[in-house]
C-alpha cells in the first residue's frame, strides 16, 4: 500500500526554524517525483520545492529560496523540508506527495500525506 506520512509542524516565532519529514511507504526512488506543497486558509494549493529523481532537478519557489532546502534520505525512505527564517506567509498546511510522472519540476497530484500544520507567528 502507498503511503506517505508528514511530521515535524508546529508553532513557532518569525525567524525560527522547523524540519518537516515525510516517511513514504510502498515506494521506491527509482524514477521518482517528490515534493512539498502547501495550502494556506482561502488559499490554492502552491508547489514549494520538488526533486525529480530521474534527471536531478529541483525547485524552490521564489518565496522559499535561500530559506528552504529540500533532501532525501534513500535509506530511511523519507523525505525532508528544512525551513528557516521562518515568515508568517509561510503558514499553512504542509503535504508532501511522490508520483512516477511530472508537471514541470513537481510530482503529479497521485499520491498525498496527511499534512502538518505550520504556524509562524509571535
Amino acid at each position: 500500500q502507498l503511503q506517505l506520512v508528514e511530521s515535524g509542524g508546529g508553532l513557532v516565532q518569525p525567524g525560527g526554524s522547523l524540519r518537516l519529514s515525510c516517511v513514504l511507504s510502498g515506494f521506491t526512488f527509482d524514477n521518482l517525483a517528490v515534493g512539498w506543497f502547501r495550502q494556506a486558509p482561502g488559499k490554492e494549493r502552491e508547489e514549494v520545492s520538488c526533486f525529480n529523481n530521474f534527471d536531478g532537478s529541483l525547485y524552490y519557489t521564489d518565496s522559499v529560496k535561500g530559506r528552504f532546502t529540500i533532501s532525501v534520505d534513500i535509506a530511511k525512505n523519507t523525505i525532508y523540508l528544512q525551513m528557516n527564517s521562518l515568515k508568517s506567509a509561510d503558514t499553512a498546511v504542509y503535504f508532501c506527495a511522490a508520483d512516477w510522472t511530472v508537471q514541470g519540476s513537481c510530482p503529479s497530484p497521485g499520491y498525498w500525506g496527511q499534512g502538518t500544520q505550520v504556524t509562524v507567528s509571535s
